[in-house]
Protein backbone atom coordinates (compact mmCIF):
# COMPACT_ATOMS: atom_id res chain seq x y z
CA UNK A 1 0.00 0.00 0.00
CA UNK A 2 3.07 2.24 0.64
CA UNK A 3 4.10 2.29 -3.05
CA UNK A 4 0.38 3.03 -3.55
CA UNK A 5 0.11 5.96 -1.65
CA UNK A 6 3.07 7.69 -2.66
CA UNK A 7 2.38 7.20 -6.53
CA UNK A 8 -1.29 8.19 -6.42
CA UNK A 9 -1.84 12.02 -7.29
CA UNK A 10 -4.63 12.93 -5.03
CA UNK A 11 -5.15 10.80 -1.43
CA UNK A 12 -7.89 10.82 0.46
CA UNK A 13 -7.68 9.71 4.42
CA UNK A 14 -10.85 8.59 6.42
CA UNK A 15 -8.86 8.70 9.85
CA UNK A 16 -10.93 6.67 12.94
CA UNK A 17 -10.45 6.93 16.52
CA UNK A 18 -10.04 3.50 18.32
CA UNK A 19 -12.43 2.78 21.60
CA UNK A 20 -15.65 3.47 21.69
CA UNK A 21 -15.22 4.32 17.68
CA UNK A 22 -14.22 1.21 16.26
CA UNK A 23 -14.08 -1.12 19.43
CA UNK A 24 -16.07 -1.24 22.21
CA UNK A 25 -14.25 -1.69 25.78
CA UNK A 26 -14.08 -1.45 29.55
CA UNK A 27 -11.69 0.89 29.07
CA UNK A 28 -12.39 4.42 30.92
CA UNK A 29 -10.46 7.44 30.75
CA UNK A 30 -11.73 8.93 34.02
CA UNK A 31 -10.45 5.97 36.00
CA UNK A 32 -7.33 6.04 34.19
CA UNK A 33 -6.93 9.91 35.37
CA UNK A 34 -8.04 9.23 39.10
CA UNK A 35 -5.59 6.40 39.23
CA UNK A 36 -2.78 8.45 37.60
CA UNK A 37 -3.63 11.39 40.05
CA UNK A 38 -3.17 9.51 42.77
CA UNK A 39 0.20 8.04 41.86
CA UNK A 40 1.25 11.80 41.14
CA UNK A 41 -0.14 13.47 44.27
CA UNK A 42 1.56 10.66 46.40
CA UNK A 43 4.96 11.95 45.00
CA UNK A 44 4.13 15.71 44.22
CA UNK A 45 1.73 16.60 46.72
CA UNK A 46 -1.92 17.95 45.69
CA UNK A 47 -2.52 19.34 42.51
CA UNK A 48 -4.83 22.60 42.59
CA UNK A 49 -8.60 21.83 43.00
CA UNK A 50 -10.52 22.53 40.42
CA UNK A 51 -14.11 21.51 39.20
CA UNK A 52 -13.27 20.05 35.95
CA UNK A 53 -11.38 16.28 36.38
CA UNK A 54 -7.55 16.28 35.17
CA UNK A 55 -7.45 14.20 32.03
CA UNK A 56 -4.87 11.99 30.73
CA UNK A 57 -2.60 14.44 28.74
CA UNK A 58 -2.72 17.00 31.60
CA UNK A 59 -1.25 15.06 33.83
CA UNK A 60 1.52 13.93 32.03
CA UNK A 61 2.30 17.20 31.00
CA UNK A 62 2.08 18.07 34.89
CA UNK A 63 4.89 15.48 35.51
CA UNK A 64 7.06 16.10 32.28
CA UNK A 65 7.06 19.90 33.69
CA UNK A 66 7.14 18.90 37.59
CA UNK A 67 9.16 15.60 37.93
CA UNK A 68 10.15 13.87 34.84
CA UNK A 69 11.62 10.85 36.46
CA UNK A 70 7.73 10.26 37.45
CA UNK A 71 6.79 9.87 34.03
CA UNK A 72 7.51 6.32 33.29
CA UNK A 73 5.25 5.57 36.54
CA UNK A 74 2.49 7.66 35.13
CA UNK A 75 2.64 6.08 31.78
CA UNK A 76 2.43 2.43 33.30
CA UNK A 77 -0.62 2.95 35.13
CA UNK A 78 -1.89 4.32 31.88
CA UNK A 79 -0.80 0.60 30.13
CA UNK A 80 -2.71 -1.28 32.68
CA UNK A 81 -5.92 0.07 32.30
CA UNK A 82 -5.43 -0.21 28.47
CA UNK A 83 -4.05 -3.88 28.79
CA UNK A 84 -7.38 -4.55 31.24
CA UNK A 85 -9.63 -3.37 28.21
CA UNK A 86 -8.39 -5.86 25.84
CA UNK A 87 -9.71 -8.73 27.30
CA UNK A 88 -13.34 -7.57 26.72
CA UNK A 89 -12.48 -5.73 23.48
CA UNK A 90 -15.37 -5.77 20.65
CA UNK A 91 -15.68 -4.55 17.40
CA UNK A 92 -18.79 -1.32 17.34
CA UNK A 93 -21.40 -2.86 15.11
CA UNK A 94 -20.33 -2.06 11.62
CA UNK A 95 -16.71 -1.09 12.50
CA UNK A 96 -15.05 -3.80 9.90
CA UNK A 97 -17.77 -2.84 7.02
CA UNK A 98 -17.34 0.74 7.38
CA UNK A 99 -13.30 -0.08 7.21
CA UNK A 100 -13.35 -2.27 4.49
CA UNK A 101 -16.24 0.18 2.75
CA UNK A 102 -14.52 3.23 2.81
CA UNK A 103 -10.98 1.44 2.06
CA UNK A 104 -12.53 0.04 -1.35
CA UNK A 105 -13.77 3.23 -2.56
CA UNK A 106 -10.42 4.72 -2.52
CA UNK A 107 -9.60 6.04 0.76
CA UNK A 108 -5.94 5.21 2.72
CA UNK A 109 -7.27 4.22 5.90
CA UNK A 110 -5.64 5.12 9.62
CA UNK A 111 -6.29 4.61 13.13
CA UNK A 112 -5.43 7.22 15.21
CA UNK A 113 -5.66 7.06 19.12
CA UNK A 114 -3.98 7.99 22.13
CA UNK A 115 -3.34 4.42 23.35
CA UNK A 116 -0.21 2.64 23.76
CA UNK A 117 0.99 1.00 20.19
CA UNK A 118 1.50 -1.98 21.72
CA UNK A 119 -2.25 -1.98 22.87
CA UNK A 120 -3.53 -0.88 19.89
CA UNK A 121 -2.21 -3.10 17.45
CA UNK A 122 -2.81 -6.01 19.65
CA UNK A 123 -6.51 -5.11 20.04
CA UNK A 124 -6.90 -4.70 16.31
CA UNK A 125 -5.42 -7.91 15.05
CA UNK A 126 -7.43 -9.47 17.97
CA UNK A 127 -10.42 -8.46 16.09
CA UNK A 128 -9.31 -8.60 12.53
CA UNK A 129 -9.09 -5.17 11.96
CA UNK A 130 -5.33 -4.99 11.60
CA UNK A 131 -5.14 -6.14 7.57
CA UNK A 132 -7.59 -3.00 6.98
CA UNK A 133 -5.63 -0.33 8.00
CA UNK A 134 -3.12 1.47 5.95
CA UNK A 135 -1.32 3.43 9.16
CA UNK A 136 -1.68 3.07 12.57
CA UNK A 137 -1.12 6.48 14.66
CA UNK A 138 -0.52 6.06 18.48
CA UNK A 139 1.01 8.28 21.50
CA UNK A 140 4.28 6.43 20.86
CA UNK A 141 4.38 8.15 17.61
CA UNK A 142 3.10 11.64 18.44
CA UNK A 143 4.67 14.47 20.56
CA UNK A 144 1.47 15.39 21.93
CA UNK A 145 -1.82 13.47 22.37
CA UNK A 146 -5.16 14.70 21.23
CA UNK A 147 -7.05 16.79 21.42
CA UNK A 148 -3.65 18.06 20.19
CA UNK A 149 -3.38 17.74 16.21
CA UNK A 150 0.17 16.29 16.66
CA UNK A 151 -1.36 13.12 15.10
CA UNK A 152 -2.27 14.82 12.71
CA UNK A 153 1.49 16.01 10.97
CA UNK A 154 2.36 12.46 11.73
CA UNK A 155 -0.04 11.12 9.25
CA UNK A 156 0.52 13.81 6.74
CA UNK A 157 4.65 13.16 6.77
CA UNK A 158 3.57 9.46 6.03
CA UNK A 159 1.09 10.43 3.34
CA UNK A 160 2.70 13.16 1.53
CA UNK A 161 0.13 13.65 -1.33
CA UNK A 162 -2.84 13.50 1.02
CA UNK A 163 -5.37 15.66 -0.59
CA UNK A 164 -8.45 15.31 1.63
CA UNK A 165 -9.21 13.83 4.95
CA UNK A 166 -11.92 13.49 7.62
CA UNK A 167 -11.79 12.09 11.22
CA UNK A 168 -13.95 9.72 13.10
CA UNK A 169 -14.55 9.54 16.68
CA UNK A 170 -16.63 9.04 19.62
CA UNK A 171 -15.33 12.47 21.57
CA UNK A 172 -15.21 15.97 21.62
CA UNK A 173 -11.32 15.35 21.79
CA UNK A 174 -11.15 14.13 18.16
CA UNK A 175 -13.11 17.04 17.31
CA UNK A 176 -11.25 19.64 18.68
CA UNK A 177 -8.02 17.69 17.14
CA UNK A 178 -9.69 17.90 14.13
CA UNK A 179 -10.54 21.35 14.40
CA UNK A 180 -7.37 22.15 15.01
CA UNK A 181 -5.78 20.14 12.37
CA UNK A 182 -7.94 21.78 9.60
CA UNK A 183 -9.81 18.63 8.87
CA UNK A 184 -13.73 17.78 8.81
CA UNK A 185 -15.13 16.01 11.75
CA UNK A 186 -17.87 12.97 11.87
CA UNK A 187 -19.16 12.29 15.10
CA UNK A 188 -20.23 8.94 15.85
CA UNK A 189 -22.34 8.91 18.70
CA UNK A 190 -21.00 11.06 20.97
CA UNK A 191 -22.67 13.88 23.38
CA UNK A 192 -24.06 16.65 21.76
CA UNK A 193 -23.56 18.72 24.94
CA UNK A 194 -19.62 18.25 25.23
CA UNK A 195 -19.38 18.91 21.80
CA UNK A 196 -21.16 22.02 22.17
CA UNK A 197 -18.86 23.11 25.14
CA UNK A 198 -15.77 22.47 22.94
CA UNK A 199 -17.02 24.25 19.95
CA UNK A 200 -16.86 21.10 17.79
CA UNK A 201 -19.27 21.56 15.01
CA UNK A 202 -19.34 18.57 13.47
CA UNK A 203 -19.38 17.97 9.73
CA UNK A 204 -22.03 15.31 10.31
CA UNK A 205 -23.45 12.61 13.09
CA UNK A 206 -23.78 9.46 12.62
CA UNK A 207 -24.94 6.64 14.70
CA UNK A 208 -24.48 4.11 12.71
CA UNK A 209 -20.82 3.18 11.43
CA UNK A 210 -22.69 2.12 8.19
CA UNK A 211 -23.53 5.68 7.54
CA UNK A 212 -20.37 6.63 6.95
CA UNK A 213 -20.74 5.16 3.52
CA UNK A 214 -23.01 7.32 2.68
CA UNK A 215 -21.42 10.70 3.42
CA UNK A 216 -18.61 9.89 1.88
CA UNK A 217 -20.26 8.61 -1.34
CA UNK A 218 -22.29 11.95 -0.98
CA UNK A 219 -19.15 14.32 -0.88
CA UNK A 220 -17.56 12.30 -3.56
Amino acid sequence: MAACILSAIFVRVCIFDLDHTLVRSSLDLAAMAVDMRALIERELGPLPARSERYRVGELVTHCQRAAPELEPRVWAVALDHERRAQADATLEPGALEAVTGVRGRGFVTAVWTNNARACTVHVLEQLALAPHFDLVITRDETRRMKPDPDGFRVIRERVPRLTDAVVVGDSWVDGVAARAAGVPFIAYRADAVELARHGVSPRARIDALLDLLRIVDTDS
